[in-house]
């Protein structure tokens, strides 16, 4: 008996060796693009600065400010609007659109003052976000106004994967540095 054990994990000890020797195998799940599943995505997403985007994050602020935080700040304006990454992520992954901004937020209960407060807001546009999955999505998060630090730190949890790894400087200046 003590044999057939001894020879069973000599066995087993060979071939788990011979297993860890021989290259990697290809994973080719991640290799196949999300157009091209057996439900695909659609990468056919809006810009950036396209009307229907801009429009949602800005409707979307003002509504949970409205609602839950005592409609003190409104988005008057957007500028300087631009992609930080497309599919980022890799292939496989939803399609997403990655992109910031700045924001002005005012008080709607008062005129704007001559040098209103900027802020940055992180933006992605993802397909099969929308309506029971149907269109594109938005998920956004303006930097200072994310009090249930659902996309803590700074809203970095809605930039690209890579970006969040690497890291970024810590303080406030690298935003105005970069943006």
């Amino acid at each position: 008996m003590l044999r057939a054990i001894t020879v069973l994990l000599a066995t087993f000890g060979a071939l788990s060796l011979a297993e860890a020797a021989s290259a990697p195998q290809p994973i080719t799940q991640y290799e196949t693009p999300a157009e091209a599943r057996w439900a695909p995505f659609s990468a056919d997403l809006p810009t950036c600065d396209a009307w229907g985007v801009v429009s949602t994050v800005s409707d979307r602020f003002d509504r949970t400010e409205t609602e839950f935080w005592g409609g003190k700040h409104a988005i008057l304006s957007f500028d300087r609007m631009r992609e930080i990454g497309f599919r980022a992520n890799g292939l496989s992954y939803i399609p997403r659109r990655y992109c910031v901004a700045l924001v002005t937020v005012v008080d709607p209960g008062v005129p704007p003052p001559p040098n209103p407060k900027t802020y940055t807001v992180v933006y992605n546009v993802t397909a099969a976000l929308g309506i029971i999955g149907f269109t594109w999505g938005v998920e956004w998060c303006v930097v200072g106004f994310d009090r249930e630090h659902a996309y803590e730190p700074a809203c970095g949890v809605l930039r690209p994967i890579l970006e969040r790894w690497l890291g970024e400087p810590k303080g406030a200046a690298w935003l105005k540095a970069r943006y």
